[in-house]
C-alpha cells in the first residue's frame, strides 16, 4: 500500500491523549475586536493571520474582529505613544502585546535602563488597555535565534518574564511565546542534528526576524496562551450485526447506512479545522499544530481486516488500515494528493487564507498612510471606504466557513499487488 506524504504525516503526527482546554474556555468571544501591537515581527501581519484563520474555521459562529497594529522597530514606549491613533481608535475588547527586542536593541542595550523603560512601556500599556475596557494579553517576544539552553538564561527572557508578571500583577494577563518557541527550536536541533544536510530554523538571516515556520510557532504559543481547544469534533462508529451506531462530539451525524464493504453518513461540524495551504501540513513536523490545536478526528470499529480507502464530497483523503482506523485517525489534513486540498474543509481553509491576507494588506495600506501622511486630505475618504471594504472581506470569509454537512463514504479499497 502507497500512501501520500501528507497522509503519513497526518498519521505519524496523530496521538489520542486527552486536553483540558474546550471551546468554552477559548479567551476569544463572539463580539470581540482584537487588536496586535508589536514590532516589525507583528508588523509582517502573519501570526496574526493565523490566529484569525483560526478562529474563523473553528468558531464560525463568533463575530469575532481582527486588526495589526503591529509597526516595525517599535518599542513598548513606541507603542504607548501611538496607543490612541493605532489601538484605542479600534475600540478593541482584547489586547495583544509582543514587545521586547528592540527595546533592549537586538541586546546592544541590554541595561537597567532600557529594561526600565520597557517595563514602564508596559505598565502604560496594560493601563490604558484595561481603562478603555479591553482584556490584555502581554507576550514575552519571540524567540531569537540563540541557542534555547543560553537563551532561558538571558536578559530578553529575564526582562520579558517581569513584564508578564506586571501584567498579572495589574490583573491582566501573560503568555510566554519565548519559552513555547524554544520547544520547537529543540526539536528542530535534535533533526538538524541527525541530518545536518537540513537546516530546520524559526528565522530568517539575521536570528531575529521570523521565518514562516517562526511566525506560526509565535501564533501557536498565542493560540495556546488563549485556551484555544484541540479538539474539533470526532466520530466514532461501531460496527456490529444489527448495523452502524455513530457517537459524535462537537458535530452531528445523519443518515448513516452501509457496512463493512461500503459505509456512507452525513457529517455536520460546528467548526473546522485550520489548515495553511500547500505543503503546510510538513510545518506540523515540529510545531504540534496536529496533536494540540487540530484534532479532526474518524474512529471506526470491528472492521474486517483490509484497507479502507476514505472519500468526502467525492474527494479522496487516502487510504488506511482496519486496525488504523480502530484506533482514530486525524483527517485535519488527510489528502490522497500533495498538490491538492483533501477535504472540502481544508479547501475552504486554502481560500480563507487568501481573503485574510487580502483583508490584512488592505489595512496595512491605510495604516502606512496615517503614519507617513497623517495630514493627507484622501486620509478621511481612505479610512471610511477601508472599514467598508473590511466589513464585506468578513461577511464573505464567513459565508465561506458557514457550517455545512460533508457526505463521508468509507469503502473497502481493492487490493493491489
Amino acid at each position: 500500500m502507497i500512501r501520500p506524504w501528507r497522509t503519513i504525516l497526518a498519521a505519524a503526527l496523530l496521538t489520542l491523549a486527552p486536553v483540558a482546554a474546550t471551546a468554552a474556555d477559548f479567551a476569544l468571544r463572539d463580539g470581540d475586536t482584537v487588536v496586535f501591537l508589536g514590532d516589525s515581527i507583528t508588523a509582517a501581519r502573519t501570526y496574526g493571520r493565523y490566529i484569525e484563520d483560526y478562529t474563523l474555521l473553528r468558531f464560525p459562529d463568533r463575530k469575532v474582529h481582527f486588526h495589526n497594529a503591529g509597526w516595525g522597530g517599535d518599542t513598548a514606549a513606541g507603542g504607548l505613544a501611538r496607543m490612541d491613533r493605532d489601538v484605542l481608535s479600534l475600540r478593541p475588547t482584547v489586547l495583544i502585546v509582543a514587545y521586547g527586542v528592540n527595546d533592549i536593541g537586538w541586546g546592544t542595550k541590554a541595561d537597567d535602563a532600557h529594561k526600565q523603560a520597557y517595563l514602564d512601556g508596559i505598565r502604560g500599556l496594560v493601563e490604558r488597555g484595561k481603562a478603555a475596557g479591553a482584556r490584555v494579553y502581554v507576550c514575552s517576544a519571540a524567540a531569537t535565534a540563540e541557542d534555547p539552553e543560553t537563551a532561558e538564561r538571558g536578559y530578553l527572557q529575564t526582562m520579558c518574564d517581569e513584564g508578564m508578571a506586571l501584567a498579572r500583577s495589574l490583573g491582566e494577563h501573560s503568555i510566554d511565546v519565548q519559552r513555547s518557541m524554544r520547544q520547537v527550536q529543540r526539536r528542530m536541533a535534535e533533526a538538524n542534528a541527525s541530518d545536518p544536510t537540513h537546516k530546520h530554523t524559526l528565522h530568517v538571516g539575521d536570528g531575529v526576524h521570523l521565518n514562516d515556520d517562526g511566525q506560526l510557532a509565535m501564533a501557536f504559543a498565542i493560540l495556546k496562551g488563549l485556551d484555544a481547544p484541540a479538539d474539533v469534533s470526532s466520530v466514532a462508529i461501531d460496527l456490529d450485526a444489527a448495523g452502524p451506531v455513530a457517537e459524535a462530539v462537537g458535530c452531528t451525524v445523519a443518515n448513516l447506512a452501509g457496512d463493512a464493504s461500503k459505509l456512507e453518513f452525513d457529517r455536520l461540524d460546528a467548526g473546522l479545522p485550520l489548515n495553511l495551504g500547500l505543503f503546510g501540513a510538513l510545518r506540523y513536523r515540529f510545531i504540534p499544530v496536529s496533536d494540540e490545536l487540530n484534532r479532526y478526528m474518524l474512529t471506526i470499529r470491528n472492521l474486517p481486516k483490509g484497507d479502507y480507502a476514505i472519500r468526502v464530497d467525492g474527494r479522496a483523503l487516502g487510504t488506511w488500515p482496519a486496525e488504523r482506523l480502530a484506533e482514530g485517525v486525524n483527517l485535519a489534513s488527510a489528502t490522497a494528493n500533495g498538490w491538492e486540498p483533501g477535504g472540502p474543509w481544508e479547501a475552504a481553509a486554502w481560500a480563507l487564507a487568501d481573503l485574510t491576507q487580502a483583508r490584512n494588506r488592505l489595512f496595512q495600506g491605510r495604516q502606512e498612510l496615517a503614519h507617513h501622511l497623517p495630514d493627507s486630505p484622501a486620509l478621511p475618504a481612505v479610512d471610511e471606504q477601508a472599514r467598508e471594504i473590511s466589513a464585506r472581506f468578513e461577511a464573505l470569509q464567513h459565508t465561506l466557513v458557514a457550517p455545512r454537512p460533508f457526505r463521508f463514504v468509507v469503502e473497502r479499497a481493492e487490493a493491489r499487488p
